[in-house]
């Protein structure tokens, strides 16, 4: 296709001392980054710069989520916490901190017009904030699980809001009520994006589908598959012809009304978090551990509109249908110039406090590139778009990974499950004795090679060993029984097979079975504790799955009052609730003692603890 030659990595830099938890593109102009860290900083970047621009402290726990404003002027950060900070990018201060949610904060977004942002959190509520007034203007509840994106209308008068729990809702901020609820995702929603002209919203999620919703008459009008991985970002076109779609390694360009793929590019950009375009140049930024990476993407050699690719058919453009006026049929957002107000019914609204005053003294703005930073934000007028693509034919780009100010780098005590540049911390003198150190300089070819075949021999034994058990569990699957297949695994005491299955039935959640969770939730808590960071995902998957599909079921059936006469169904169903309500009791004294450390795995962990609150 088109795409193959029209995407090159830009820049991959050190962001943070610690692993990154979220960036974001400013829209207005692709030319600025934010990042937030583990480190609890807030780093601004420029696109066209290697280096750090301006260095925002303040949180005290991890930062989560990141926005700027429309104007790129300000920008917010959200904490595992719960709380919401509010820089002044040009005048290089803070402006508000912001106190309410319970859990992590994981979405947020400015109003269009006003002064007001919305935020969402692990705890399943989405609040209005007012900044001038430092305080809560509404709250909204419908979900059941946490919030992972929000996005206003063009015009200001709705939120739509994605949810784990696999809905979309729409929100009326004027009536402060949801107006509809969209439920055909499968999975978690990651990404909503309203249109910029017309009634239509897109949404992506982790069941690698991207939905296109009438917001007139509130039904779906496309839905379109065949994605690669989570559906992690989309962005439509400025011009409103297309949406991209940005999913593992791959962007796609659709159209609707019918469901069309006009490409696919083939982008080595990993799990891509956010995308913005900028002179037709499609920006991406993707992160792994503390490391930040920029794609860009040349639209002109990315086809928009004129082609199916379904198999190898090619078919004629079909015009979207229009009116006598020449405009689309749906109507186009009404852009007032007052901003949104509403009232809160529960009384959240609050003035400032000297506590939050003491707060905002604390935080910070560090300009640690004075030259970039005046450069960028004072004037603004003065900034002259970069043209990205000129610098990959030019081959200037490619160096050496830069880092930002120097910061003491903390090693990790759990080994990361993706693959590193450079080892943490290991030194190959380690794993020798003493006396091949000592004698390392004057060791002969043949030596050398004995100690590396030694090293090979145990190495092949273990995978073959390995190869063996799996082979075992699969020949006990293909009979069809799970149950067995999974006791297997456990008899042979090895957490790497347990996990091998664990990730397979994860991957179709209807396999679970009560059986199976009395089998493996101790098994679950191995993994929990484990160093391995593969391990402990898959734990929590697992665990998550059972807590969602058999809790209900195993507290009704605790609860209940006795049968009369004898059900023998039923008594062997209590036992397996009682022994399952007596593994979870266990584990959830593991996940509130997890909950309390940082990182991603905290903010995990902190959801597992809401999901079992029941137990505490």
């Amino acid at each position: 296709c088109l795409g193959r030659v029209a995407n090159k990595l830009f820049r991959e830099i050190v962001a943070h001392s610690s692993n990154v938890s979220s960036l974001v593109l400013g829209k207005a102009s692709g030319r600025l980054l934010a990042t937030g860290g583990e480190d609890c900083r807030v780093n601004i970047w420029a696109v066209s710069k290697p280096n750090c621009i301006m260095s925002l402290t303040g949180h005290t726990s991890p930062v989560e989520c990141i926005q700027f404003n429309s104007s790129e002027e300000r920008v917010v950060a959200g904490s595992q916490s719960g709380s919401l900070r509010l820089w002044d990018l040009e005048a290089a201060k803070i402006l508000r901190t912001l106190m309410g949610h319970k859990a992590s904060v994981c979405s947020l977004d400015f109003h269009p017009m006003g002064e007001y942002l919305a935020s969402g959190s692990v705890d399943s509520n989405i609040k209005l904030w007012d900044v001038r007034r430092k305080g809560c203007v509404f709250r909204y509840k419908g979900h059941t699980q946490a919030v992972r994106c929000l996005a206003f209308s063009p015009d200001g008068k709705w939120l739509a809001s994605a949810s784990d729990d696999s809905t979309v809702k729409l929100w009326d901020l004027i009536a402060g009520k949801m107006i509809t609820e969209f439920k055909s995702h499968t999975s978690a929603v990651n990404v909503v994006q309203f249109h910029p002209n017309e009634y239509l919203l897109a949404s992506g999620s982790a069941d690698r589908t991207v939905k296109l919703w009438d917001l007139e008459k509130f039904n779906m009008i496309g839905s379109s598959e065949g994605e690669t991985g989570v559906v992690r970002s989309i962005l439509f076109n400025p011009d409103g012809s297309c949406l991209y779609s940005g999913s593992e390694n791959t962007l796609r360009v659709y159209g609707w009304e019918p469901d069309r793929c006009f490409d696919v590019v083939h982008v080595g950009w990993g799990k891509v978090s956010d995308l913005a375009i900028s002179n037709n140049q499609m920006i991406a930024v993707s992160s792994s551990q503390n490391n930040v990476s920029w794609y860009v993407v040349d639209l002109n050699r990315v086809k928009k509109s004129g082609s199916v690719l379904q198999g190898l058919i090619q078919d004629k453009l079909i015009p979207a249908p229009t009116s006598a006026l020449g405009t689309t049929l749906r109507r186009n957002y009404e852009r007032p110039t007052t901003s949104c107000t509403g009232q809160d019914p529960e009384g959240e609204r609050r003035s400032p406090s000297s506590e939050d005053e003491k707060e905002d003294k604390e935080s910070s703005a560090e300009i640690t590139n004075p030259e970039d930073y005046k450069e960028i934000f004072q004037p603004r007028s003065a900034v002259i778009y970069v043209d990205l693509f000129v610098y990959f034919q030019a081959g200037q780009l490619k160096g050496p990974i830069t880092s930002s100010t120097p910061v003491q780098r903390v090693e990790p005590t759990m080994i990361a499950a993706a693959p590193r540049p450079v080892p943490i911390g290991l030194n190959a003198g380690d794993f020798l004795s003493h006396a091949l150190n000592a004698k390392a300089s004057v060791m002969g070819d043949e030596e050398a090679l004995a100690q590396i075949r030694k090293g090979h021999d145990t190495m092949c034994v273990m995978l073959t060993s390995r190869y063996k058990n799996l082979d075992t569990v699969r020949s006990v699957w293909a009979s069809g029984d799970v149950k067995t297949s999974l006791d297997s695994a456990v008899s042979m005491n090895d957490l790497s097979i347990v996990v091998d299955v664990l990730n397979i039935i994860n991957l179709k959640p209807s396999l679970w079975k009560l059986d199976l969770c009395t089998s493996i939730l101790t098994q679950i808590e191995e993994l929990l504790q484990s160093k391995y960071e593969s391990y402990v995902q898959t734990g929590c998957i697992s665990l998550k799955l059972i807590l969602k599909r058999f809790w209900p079921l195993i507290s009704d059936t605790l609860t209940a009052p006795p049968s009369v006469g004898v059900d023998i169904t039923r008594e062997e169903r209590h036992r397996k609730c009682k022994a399952c309500y007596k593994q979870l009791k266990n584990l959830s004294n593991v996940v509130k003692n997890r909950a309390e450390q940082v990182g991603r795995h905290g903010s995990t962990f902190k959801e597992l603890q809401l999901l079992m609150a029941p137990l505490y």
